[in-house]
């Protein structure tokens, strides 16, 4: 079986910066890419009207793919690209197309100032529904965006990856989120930051010497609890760098505010079916629509 990395394709500046984060991915993988375009059916007269022009819409939506192909061939020349049109509801098809990839990435609006992405309903069903690791790559990601400032201070591609940033829970650190960190962190050859955050005992005021020393020792557990849970990790990928973090506070706000130096965020989903269908989680959900960094949201039991 081909080994690849899918991406969603509709034309918009949000999945061609995704087709480009994917194609760089999918150098430091060795795998190849799939653009999957999902054409949605609409009445034959609507289809045959004129779009930007004189060509109509599904002559325009045909040759749309070909287009990207053919750039990220030109860019990424070692990358496999191929590109596939499908016709059904996008959610409905790219779930279904994601289960023989490796790894799906989709495109998200970024908003203006610090307000991070815009996740659209089909990106949320994708996240919710597939068992496949998915990445969020929001408009206008660019390849020196992931990098530290070259000495001069200038963005740039050519110098070392930022480190991958990973939120942990140690009351249930799964190996499937933790292993995919370690890996990404490897491929960039740069550290791993490993977040933990815990919340304060209910009315506490920092200050109080009774409480500080009950505040002090929390955070002192909390951290043996995150040193212990990466230690056989550590000892698995030695040549990563392994940066530990412990904070009182919201995951979710801890996490944001750290995704702004990450060239990558990498938070956990656990899978969880019932009759009123799948869920992505608060603290992904969360992050998903305000980190400053692409997201990979890794579905695990």
């Amino acid at each position: 079986m081909v080994r690849y990395i899918m991406v969603g394709l509709d034309g918009s500046s949000e999945s061609r910066a995704a087709a480009e984060w994917a194609a760089r991915e999918a150098t430091l993988r060795g795998l190849s890419l799939r653009l999957v375009h999902v054409w949605e059916p609409v009445p034959e007269p609507m289809a045959q009207a004129p779009l930007l022009g004189t060509e109509p819409l599904r002559h325009w939506s045909e040759r749309n793919p070909r287009g990207a192909t053919e750039g990220l061939r030109a860019r990424h020349p070692g990358v496999d690209v191929a590109a596939v049109q499908v016709t059904g509801v996008p959610a409905d098809v790219l779930v279904d197309v994601a289960r023989d990839a490796e790894l799906v990435v989709l495109g998200s609006r970024g908003l203006s100032g610090i307000g991070g992405f815009l996740v659209g309903s089909v990106g949320q069903a994708v996240i919710a529904r597939t068992e496949v690791p998915v990445v969020l790559v929001r408009s206008g990601e660019q390849a020196a965006d992931e990098h530290a400032m070259d000495p001069a201070g200038i963005p740039s591609a050519a110098t070392r990856f930022r480190p991958v940033l990973l939120g942990l829970d140690t009351h249930s650190p799964d190996g499937t989120v933790l292993a995919f960190a370690f890996e990404e962190a490897a491929r960039r050859r740069t550290a791993l930051r490993v977040l933990h955050a815990w919340n304060p005992p209910p009315h506490h005021v920092y200050g109080l010497s009774d409480q500080a020393g009950v505040y002090d020792a929390l955070a002192r557990e909390y951290a043996a609890e995150l040193t212990e849970a990466l230690r056989p990790w550590r000892d698995k990928y030695p040549a990563v760098e392994v940066i530990e973090a412990s904070r009182a506070g919201s995951a979710a706000d801890q996490v944001v505010a750290s995704s702004r130096y990450a060239s990558l965020v990498v938070v956990g989903r656990r899978i969880r079916r019932s009759r009123f269908g799948v869920h992505i989680g608060p603290v992904a959900h969360a992050v998903l629509h305000h980190a400053a960094a692409p997201v990979a949201v890794v579905a695990h039991r």
